[in-house]
């Protein structure tokens, strides 16, 4: 006879892989076809307002890191990209792996933001050497939805360290 527990374990670990892979490829597809909209229809620092005064689209190639910050230092950043996707990638494997994704599914979710933002950027610097930023609200440099990814998905991180620091043990 089939051992059940086994059987419901592994089931949840396959789902827990597919919520995972497709969230992850969910939020990919979206920075990247937005990124592709923009550079295809806008030229390098050209700026349509979409709510004047507060949200425009401003086509940037950004050389440095999130928002703008460290110039012309694509290696580095495809460098840190790439240890970010595989380092946060295997903590998410460690969690389906010990069957905690959806004990933990906060945790769980950050990680899915911050290496789908980690992987849209790289997808950019690998390919263009820059990155494409659009996203502009004026009173902060311009961004994408990689970066917002990154930004969201440190936050929920440090969130579910302060409050659900009991359950996160893998």
């Amino acid at each position: 006879m089939p051992n059940i527990a086994y059987n419901a374990s592994q089931k949840r670990k396959r789902k827990s892989s597919i919520v995972s892979i497709l969230s992850i490829l969910s939020i990919l597809l979206i920075d990247q076809v937005s990124k592709t909209v923009v550079s295809s229809k806008l030229s390098p620092g050209q700026s349509i307002p979409i709510i004047k005064y507060v949200l425009h689209l401003t086509f940037v190639k950004n050389t440095g890191a999130a928002f703008g910050l460290f110039k012309n230092s694509t290696y580095f950043f495809i460098t840190v990209s790439v240890i970010a996707v595989i380092i946060v990638g295997a903590i998410l494997l460690k969690a389906i792996r010990n069957d905690k994704f959806f004990g933990s599914s906060f945790f769980n979710f950050s990680l899915i933001l911050i290496i789908s933002g980690a992987l849209g950027n790289l997808i950019d610097r690998a390919r263009l050497r820059y990155v494409i930023d659009f996203i502009d609200v004026r009173i902060w440099p311009v961004f994408n939805f990689a970066d917002s990814s990154i930004t969201i998905g440190t936050a929920l991180l440090i969130i579910s360290f302060a409050k659900f620091d009991k359950n996160l043990n893998m």
